[in-house]
């Protein structure tokens, strides 16, 4: 499993979800499929849209990764995660298949959610990669728009360690004369996105993020770059005839998101006081709007409870902290966890104050017996971390 693994379990091409998808009759041409890239914000934005084609009367599929709780949350219609009978029959239909090909956990995966979307006859799917996009096994799909949210670096070791060379991993979703709507605002990427789509006679459509944004029930004013990348692709399915959704629905959608498709862990609130912010940040350029939006509070001491995996820019990341604030440091219960000890190493040359735990609720714990009322609480640092409070 990548989720656990990190580099070790990924695979870098499509050879295994091919045949996959010939074995289980190629069940994603059933439906029509939106498909989702990008460094950070993917996730929301497949949320956004999925909420607000729900609004409108479709029966809708989305598959994101990873999971919080639940390995179901990555399969959804209307919200609702898959059957545990669904995965349960699923794999022991396949698992011949499975072993004889020696597939990954995450093409699995894949194929599973396609072929439940397939029996659940949605109308639409909303797919976000997992990793990159040319290599990606959601990228077998023919979708009837693309998405791509930003760049950041993230995952430098399997998609390259420049700007530029992350975004050709990621153009790689754009399909021949299938539009693709671009979220990232840097000037000289915008150009490499430019090239990729000519290359594919697709239609291009960049986000001008000084717009207005639709008001979404998605804390944190990051989420305003997603909620356009979301509306400008409903709108150019819209104007195309590919779905009918109307502003309203729109509009509804992006303001029930939470009601409608059950996302958790961006930027919400488990407690009031003291205020606790459970967020899945994990990577610089993510960090760096949350910790943008906290310093918007109010509160008057802060408590930040932060673990990490093993395979991110610490430091980079570390840079971005307020000093006047107090850590709580604990490893993610999964093997790319980072071990406490070294997390500490790195904070303590940041000049950050910090305290080591045996495990994520541990250090939660503290920091709520440490916090008074009117203190603010973070949780962040990796999706894992999220996961293990939830």
């Amino acid at each position: 499993m990548y989720q656990r693994a990190g580099k070790a379990a990924y695979k870098a091409n499509l050879n295994n979800t091919i045949d996959l998808d010939n074995h289980l009759g190629n069940p994603h041409t059933s439906y029509k499929t939106i498909h989702v890239a990008g460094t950070n914000g993917k996730g929301s934005s497949c949320h956004l849209m999925a909420s607000a084609l729900q609004e409108a009367g479709y029966k809708v599929g989305l598959y994101t990764s990873p999971h919080l709780k639940d390995f179901r949350e990555r399969i959804k219609v209307n919200g609702q995660m898959c059957e545990k009978t669904f995965v349960v029959d699923f794999v022991k239909k396949h698992k011949n298949f499975f072993i004889d090909h020696q597939l990954s956990f995450f093409e699995m995966t894949v194929g599973m959610a396609f072929q439940y979307f397939k029996a659940k006859q949605v109308d639409i799917a909303v797919i976000e990669t997992g990793l990159g996009g040319r290599l990606d096994s959601t990228n077998i799909i023919k979708p009837v728009i693309t998405a791509i949210t930003n760049i950041a670096k993230d995952h430098t070791a399997i998609l390259g360690n420049t700007f530029t060379a992350i975004a050709k991993e990621k153009a790689g979703i754009i399909k021949e004369k299938v539009p693709v709507v671009i979220g990232e605002q840097k000037r000289f990427l915008k150009s490499s996105f430019r090239e990729s789509a000519i290359n594919k006679n697709a239609p291009i459509y960049f986000i001008d993020h000084r717009s207005q944004s639709l008001p979404t029930d998605l804390k944190g004013a990051y989420q305003k770059a997603n909620s356009r990348l979301a509306e400008k692709v409903l709108t150019l399915l819209n104007a195309n005839n590919t779905i009918n959704i109307s502003a309203k629905e729109i509009q509804l959608g992006f303001l029930n998101v939470v009601k409608n498709t059950s996302l958790r862990g961006r930027y919400e609130m488990s407690c009031e006081e003291p205020k606790i912010i459970l967020d899945t940040a994990h990577n610089v350029a993510g960090m760096s709007q949350l910790i943008k939006q906290i310093l918007t509070e109010t509160y008057e001491q802060l408590h930040i409870v932060i673990g990490m995996v093993n395979d991110k820019d610490i430091d980079k990341v570390l840079e971005l902290l307020p000093q006047k604030a107090t850590y709580y440091l604990a490893r993610p219960d999964i093997p790319r966890g980072m071990p406490v000890e070294e997390l500490s190493n790195h904070f303590t040359q940041q000049k950050l104050m910090n305290t080591t735990f045996k495990s994520v609720n541990q250090a939660l714990e503290r920091a709520k017996t440490a916090a008074a009322k009117n203190d603010l609480i973070l949780v962040t640092g990796s999706t894992f971390v999220v996961a293990e409070i939830i």
